[in-house]
């Protein structure tokens, strides 16, 4: 139930004040003074289910919170579009950006750029280096998510009458590119689960295999994954474009959830029409429209000349207290100055055609 509460907020727009951290330290306030402000919102690809929800979260929200929110993206995943993007928010004197980074370090000059032209950055659902920004707003740890992604694959595969303790279970990872940060530190904590608590399955693809979120890549990835892998029990999608791909593939080529295992990451109206199928069983995700919210919160919080350090607690109106938390709790090798740091969602969120219906995002 707390987990429907937090993502029927993206339709409602009248999320209970929710705590998010709590106990003692500094409380700072809210943001407010400055009038007219603009916070570019930079997805890493639109026409994509999670980023327009999270972008509709952070419309509405800044409705609510009295600023501006443009969304600026290209429908083509690819760095170099997001460099001109961010490089015409600071053109165009803007306020702040907020962006999901298709590179853990290639976007760090020109969000440098950005900050030495003052303006404030942000980071939502895939990071920069620590130094290129001032606040990532995280869905979860690598340890969570990548262990989230695991889990529900072994529920899956039990489903099908295999034994995740004793079988050799041949699997691989599909999703964007090495180079994500997110999507990649969920696959390294993934393994490093897997070879500690099952170790006598098979990885069939150590390198991975990459569709660059592209929707037609990812079908035909996926059908050469299944080509190319007869027997593969259990294909972890840790990218909400690779997911549908790969599902689509399996349809495409007679397979359904008694045949392979497939999971992962994406919202839950991109994927019931597969799950009413039969070709999955279960698949998550988080409130990707809070997130977005959150995201454009903090660079609006910043524009007014509001500063944050690790270990501060915001008020975020409508939403309630989260905790800045040091970049370590994403990276252990992270930047550690005390002017950068993480927030994390909350909760995450697991979907079947049991619950699938409570959800309309």
């Amino acid at each position: 139930m707390k987990a429907v509460l937090f993502l029927s907020a993206l339709l409602a727009l009248t999320l209970p004040a929710q705590v998010f951290a709590n106990g003692g330290g500094q409380q700072s306030g809210t943001a407010g003074g400055k009038k007219n402000i603009t916070i570019v919102f930079v997805p890493k690809i639109t026409g994509n289910a999670f980023f327009e929800t999270a972008n509709d979260g952070a419309q509405k929200w800044a409705k609510e919170w009295g600023f501006t929110v443009k969304y600026d993206g290209s429908p083509e995943a690819a760095v170099a579009n997001q460099v001109t993007v961010i490089r015409n928010a600071i053109r165009q004197g803007v306020d702040g950006i907020s962006v999901s980074s298709l590179d853990a370090t290639a976007l760090d000059g020109v969000m440098k750029e950005a900050i030495k032209a003052g303006l404030a950055v942000t980071t939502w659902d895939s990071d920069v280096s620590g130094d290129a920004r001032a606040i990532m707003v995280s869905q979860g740890t690598p340890d969570i998510l990548g262990k989230m992604l695991v889990d529900m694959g072994v529920k899956s595969l039990q489903s099908r009458g295999k034994n995740p303790d004793t079988d050799a279970i041949n699997y691989a990872w599909h999703y964007s590119q090495s180079t994500v940060a997110d999507q990649n530190s969920w696959r390294v904590a993934g393994e490093a689960y897997i070879k500690q608590k099952y170790p006598k399955w098979v990885n069939v693809r150590p390198d991975n295999y990459y569709s660059n979120q592209d929707a037609e890549l990812a079908i035909t990835t996926g059908e050469s994954i299944l080509k190319a892998n007869t027997g593969i029990d259990l294909i972890i999608c840790n990218d909400s474009t690779a997911l549908p791909g790969q599902l689509q593939a399996a349809q495409n080529l007679g397979y359904d959830k008694s045949k392979v295992t497939i999971t992962g990451f994406a919202t839950p109206n991109s994927i019931k029409p597969y799950a009413r199928a039969g070709i999955l069983e279960r698949w998550g995700l988080w409130d990707s429209g809070l997130q977005g919210a959150l995201g454009v919160y903090f660079a609006y919080y910043l524009a007014n000349g509001n500063s944050v350090k690790v270990g501060d607690k915001v008020d975020v109106p409508g939403i309630g207290t989260v905790e800045v938390l040091p970049n370590t709790v994403l990276d252990a090798k992270a930047y550690t100055a005390s002017n950068s740091g993480v927030v994390l969602l909350p909760e995450r969120v697991e979907f079947t055609t049991a619950n699938m219906d409570q959800y309309n995002f």
